[in-house]
């Protein structure tokens, strides 16, 4: 597969694509600056530290969460490398909703702590979704990656 290293320049090159096209869909009116940063921050945030390979304790990415990433060790527990974390649709799905989860027990032990009602958290619809894309599309690129390479494998070695 190809290397941590590999995966992170390859997405890196490919946001400053994505990023070109948000500007052009932004002068055409078609989006707004907030959901253009909105969709940079999450795919930053996803491609160091959201990778499919938040499975293997000796990641990148399970490296970059730092005193945090015992988070991850349950996901790592619940899921075999290369099988779910490394799906298209349920992959990147799972990620979000695990992170979501901490945040959202996060925020469940803060207004225990706190007490009183807990703050009103209302995103819009555009941003929410730009914020989706940016989680999703470093996950895509980086499953998309590991699958053609596995395929020049198999293609080679039948030669």
């Amino acid at each position: 597969m190809p290397s941590g290293r590999t995966h992170l320049r390859i997405e890196a090159v490919l946001l400053v694509g994505w990023g070109a096209l948000a500007v052009w869909f932004c002068a055409r009116g078609w989006m707004g600056t907030d959901e253009i940063g909105a969709f940079v921050a999450a795919y930053l945030f996803s491609m160091l530290l959201l990778s499919p390979d938040l499975d293997l304790a000796k990641s990148d990415s399970y490296r970059r969460w730092g005193p945090l990433r015992w988070l991850w060790a349950p996901y790592a527990a619940a899921f075999k490398h290369r099988r779910i974390s490394h799906h298209p649709l349920f992959g990147p799905i799972s990620r979000i909703a695990y992170i979501g989860l901490i945040a959202f027990v996060g925020l469940f032990t803060y207004v225990l702590i706190r007490g009183g009602p807990a703050p009103r958290l209302v995103f819009p619809v555009d941003l929410s979704m730009a914020v989706l894309v940016g989680l999703y599309f470093p996950n895509l690129t980086h499953i998309a990656l590991d699958g053609l390479q596995t395929l020049w494998i198999r293609r080679r070695s039948r030669l």
